[in-house]
């Protein structure tokens, strides 16, 4: 079953269904496993209906449930696998892609229709906050701001571009928070601009926010960005899209199963992309929860890095 949402990557998901068929229909005529592959595009007509329509798609026995969007439309898709027996895969058609680029399917539709028959599924692990579970990273502060702006933005402005102008746009006003965080019951105090919660590498349509995240070690890799000028974010900005950024003075990165982020006054909360409620918040990783579906073809890249740091006791 593949979860179609027809308005993601600004209206991306539409323009490009005849495209997607014509690919899953010459993938079906190629595929090599014995029996016959069913597959069904549908449509999602409203915000959130995704997850319905994927929860639905398992319950009927669908054995992969792939998210044809964006971070966003993936999210809602997981929120309706986890629990079940059905793998998860993507086909990225949405503004940013961010996970598309963890897992090596950014920009490339052909790939991504080819690992729904013939990809490797893999263990992952996945995180939880405010009973929503997500993929790629979450967060709170000033990225929270810079993502509700970018979903507002202009149609004809995509990836990172659309994140740079909602970046500066939001600056402007933009005011550092004092925050409360708990890591695996550890307190600190801190005024920051962000906290962001990362299980993969980037957001924002590129940014590598926390440009060594493993999607299999258990642990969340968190940035945490302390306040700063404006002229000071402005000259360093630019390294996040290098993943430089980490040795810069104002950046703490921290690892945690646990996380919880309590504020005087009330921060929204960035989840895969869209922003869903406020601190506060307490943010857990879920261990290898659920099973993704990767390209065959750059299997051996991610076994490097997957396996790279998986120390971490698993966790439920």
């Amino acid at each position: 079953m593949i979860v179609l949402n027809p308005v993601s990557g600004r209206g991306s998901g539409a323009r490009h269904r005849p495209e997607l068929e014509r690919l899953l229909r010459a993938a079906s005529v190629a595929q090599t496993v014995p029996e016959e592959v069913e597959w069904k595009i549908v449509e999602t007509t409203r915000a959130g209906e995704a997850t319905a329509l994927a929860a639905r798609a398992a319950e009927d026995g669908a054995e992969i449930v792939a998210a044809a969007g964006g971070d966003g439309t993936l999210s809602d898709v997981l929120n309706g696998t986890v629990g079940t027996s059905a793998q998860l895969a993507l086909l990225p058609l949405g503004t940013g892609n961010d996970f598309a680029r963890t897992v090596g399917l950014y920009g490339n539709l052909r790939l991504a229709v080819d690992a729904l028959f013939r990809g490797v599924p893999k263990s992952i692990d996945i995180g939880r906050v405010h009973n929503r579970y997500f993929l790629n990273v979450a967060g709170c502060g000033f990225d929270a701001v810079v993502a509700e702006q970018a979903n507002r933005g202009p149609k004809w402005l995509t990836g990172a571009p659309a994140y740079v102008a909602a970046i500066l746009g939001a600056l402007a006003s933009f005011r550092p928070t004092d925050l409360r965080l708990t890591l695996d019951g550890k307190t600190r105090t801190v005024r920051a601009m962000l906290c962001s919660i990362a299980n993969a590498r980037t957001y924002g349509g590129g940014m590598q926010i926390a440009p060594n995240a493993q999607l299999d070690d258990g642990l969340f890799d968190l940035c945490l960005l302390s306040e700063c000028s404006k002229l000071e974010f402005l000259l360093a900005f630019p390294q996040v899209f290098r993943g430089t950024h980490t040795s810069h003075p104002k950046i703490t990165m921290l690892h945690a199963r646990t996380v919880k982020i309590e504020s005087e006054q009330p921060v929204p909360l960035l989840v895969d992309g869209e922003v869903i409620g406020t601190t506060p918040a307490e943010f857990t990783i879920c261990y290898n929860a659920i099973r993704f579906l990767f390209p065959h073809r750059t299997l051996s890249i991610h076994e490097d890095h997957l396996h790279s740091r998986l120390k971490a006791v698993p966790k439920s």
